[in-house]
């Protein structure tokens, strides 16, 4: 665009100066060797221009003719090149399609036509060529020689970090990791692999200088990089917090600044004020998060929170979380619980019930199963719960990569991941009914709870029980009962020793079984008694 610019400038100004001659006309006149020459100024402006400009065409045609030779191997070796280049791209296509047959075929041919020193991507194309047959040894050297090299330096570092994590050598792989975050702190893999060792090591200053690096860098956005620095901050803080409560209790509320709603780090700075005597601030801290996200820990700690405190008192504090996100689940079940051990079932029946329409969840149910036990005692009662229970979906827990723990960690114990564990039903467990076309509903449990047993009558003292006699079941019998003889009220001990009463036979049912009549009942001395 720019030699075209100066091409029509040129001409603008040869033609500018055309005009110019034309308008002024003359002679211009030369004597040479006694010779007077004349012309027109105009003729002679244009013979000095077609001059020029055959000088030129004489002088690209001697330079095209002297350097023909070398623009003819240039031209070869251009094609050859191009060619080079042609195979290596069909190889790196082959080997990301899994042809190792072609791979090699066209890494061959790419070195005939392209040397290794001048391309490296050859190597790249060798190595994942051998990674495909399975030879992991071949593929190391390939990108030993690319590490060893400027321009493919983080390219082979990953390539030996992926195979040193395949073969299980961590600490190869956190050498080849922190290698390439040295050399190229722009790198994502490197700068969280790094991240995530110094993490597993328990260096969380190191981890923490690493992250803001990322963050200063653009590695992570601003959002993850709060995130994570939270977690880290609070990591260090559990670490701290038995020898050094003020630091845990700082490192705690500086997370909590970054996620507002960051459930392990409101539960550490609460410990570790608890350990102050600083129980106001920590219930006002648990309060906050409570409000964004309620979590039955912090419902927990927070109704705790002073260990001398009367179960009327934790229940208060109870109703005191569920007042500030009313009608919610968490909120109902942790009042239901401070209720059963305050012994108020009807608020902890009433609280569990509306928690479990809100949520029909296991722990909804089995602490229903709590409350009739402490209440009634009544075991079927107790049963049908369970039941209701064993159908419900799980309850939330800590998660992460398949692995459920019953409190927060900072890394996952499977792949070492950095802020891995969620809040939610385990995978492994079935999100719902149990049986398929059922649905569990508190309202349906309750119509199907069993009534109350109630308690048998007590018998006289003076009356002797009748014995019960055993029968086979797989068959219809008449069994001639003997009268028993029974003493009158009157007779004390003075005048006959008391007798011990007969043992009583059980074959299956209640010793007071209704289907057995009683002797006394039956002044006739014999007695035909039916047995099914």
């Amino acid at each position: 665009m720019i030699r075209l610019l100066i091409f029509a400038l040129l001409v603008l100004v040869l033609g500018y100066g055309f005009s110019w001659l034309a308008d002024r006309p003359g002679d211009l006149s030369l004597v040479w060797e006694g010779q007077l020459y004349q012309t027109k100024l105009i003729v002679a402006a244009g013979i000095l221009i077609a001059l020029v400009a055959a000088t030129m065409i004489v002088w690209w045609f001697i330079r095209l003719i002297w350097s023909s030779p070398h623009s003819v191997t240039r031209y070869f070796r251009a094609r050859k090149r191009d060619r080079g280049y042609q195979a290596l791209s069909t190889g790196l296509i082959a080997a990301g399609a899994g042809n190792a047959l072609l791979a090699r075929k066209m890494a061959a041919r790419t070195r005939g036509l392209i040397r290794a020193d001048q391309e490296p991507l050859i190597n790249l194309l060798e190595a994942q060529a051998a990674l495909i047959e399975g030879k992991h040894d071949e593929a190391r050297q390939k990108f030993e020689l690319m590490a060893n090299d400027p321009e493919t330096r983080e390219l082979g570092l990953r390539g030996l970090y992926l195979e040193a994590k395949r073969l299980g050598a961590n600490e190869a792989a956190r050498q080849y990791a922190e290698k390439a975050a040295d050399h190229a702190p722009y790198l994502p893999w490197a700068a969280q692999a790094t991240l995530e060792y110094r993490s597993q090591a328990g260096n969380w200053d190191d981890a923490i200088k690493l992250l803001d690096q990322q963050k200063v860098a653009h590695v992570v956005d601003k959002e993850t990089a709060n995130r994570q620095r939270a977690v880290l901050l609070t990591a260090r803080a559990n670490d701290k917090l038995e020898s050094d409560p003020a630091g845990a209790r700082d490192d705690a509320l500086a997370a909590l600044k970054l996620a507002a709603d960051f459930v392990p780090a409101a539960l550490t700075a609460a410990k570790a004020l608890f350990r102050e005597d600083k129980v106001r601030k920590a219930a006002s801290v648990l309060e906050q998060v409570w409000k964004a996200k309620p979590h039955p820990e912090i419902g927990k700690a927070y109704v705790r929170a002073r260990s001398g405190d009367s179960v009327t008192d934790r229940l208060k504090r109870a109703e005191r979380l569920e007042a500030i996100r009313p009608n919610n689940v968490e909120a109902l079940l942790v009042t239901a619980k401070a209720a059963l051990d305050a012994h108020d079932f009807a608020k902890a029946r009433a609280k569990a019930e509306a928690a479990a329409r809100i949520d029909a969840r296991e722990g909804a149910f089995l602490l229903l199963a709590d409350i009739e036990e402490a209440e009634t005692g009544d075991q079927g009662r107790v049963r049908h719960w369970m039941a209701q229970a064993l159908r419900a979906p799980r309850d939330p827990a800590w998660v992460a990569d398949g692995f459920v723990s019953d409190k927060w960690l900072p890394l996952s114990p499977v792949t070492g991941r950095l802020d891995a564990f969620e809040w939610k039903a385990p995978f492994g467990q079935i999100e719902g009914p149990l049986e398929e076309g059922t649905t569990v509903s508190v309202d349906a449990a309750l119509k199907s709870l069993p009534p109350m047993r109630e308690a048998a009558p007590a018998t006289a003292a003076t009356k002797t029980p009748s014995p019960i006699v055993a029968s086979p079941p797989a068959r219809t019998s008449v069994i001639e009962l003997e009268p028993i003889a029974v003493k009158p009220a009157t007779t004390t001990a003075a005048t006959e020793p008391a007798k011990e009463p007969e043992p009583r036979p059980f074959f299956g049912g209640a010793p007071d079984d209704p289907g057995v009549k009683n002797r006394e009942l039956e002044p006739d001395p014999k007695t035909r008694l039916k047995l099914f």
